[in-house]
């Protein structure tokens, strides 16, 4: 998907904007605008594995406790059951997307 076809993205600092882009019986594929200072909270997907693509700026990848700067293009696997999180920490909006397959309950 061409970033000029993603939803409008604007957040503020410390915002993070999410919209679903697409949705089955067994995926789910998620964009996140992070504004300067934005996190997402580290969690988990115990049933589901979860990629992050990084598409614009610079975001901050914890997993299981460790970081890692991920710049644009980029891709983080996060296997299942593994906590996983992403923060802005530059001055600069940064948008992923995140896909979970399989969704939780299907199957």
């Amino acid at each position: 998907m061409a970033l000029d076809r993603l939803p409008d993205l604007d957040p503020e600092a410390g915002e993070v904007i999410d919209e679903e882009l697409a949705v089955t019986d067994d995926v789910l594929v998620k964009v996140f605008a992070l504004g300067p200072g934005a996190q997402i909270e580290p969690h988990e997907h115990d049933g589901a594995t979860n990629v992050f693509h990084v598409l614009m700026g610079t975001v901050t990848v914890s997993q299981d406790g460790t970081e890692e700067r991920v710049t644009a293009p980029g891709v983080v696997l996060n296997e299942r059951g593994q906590a996983h999180g992403a923060e802005n920490d530059t001055d600069e909006v940064a948008i992923l997307t995140a896909s979970l397959c399989p969704l939780p309950g299907s199957g």
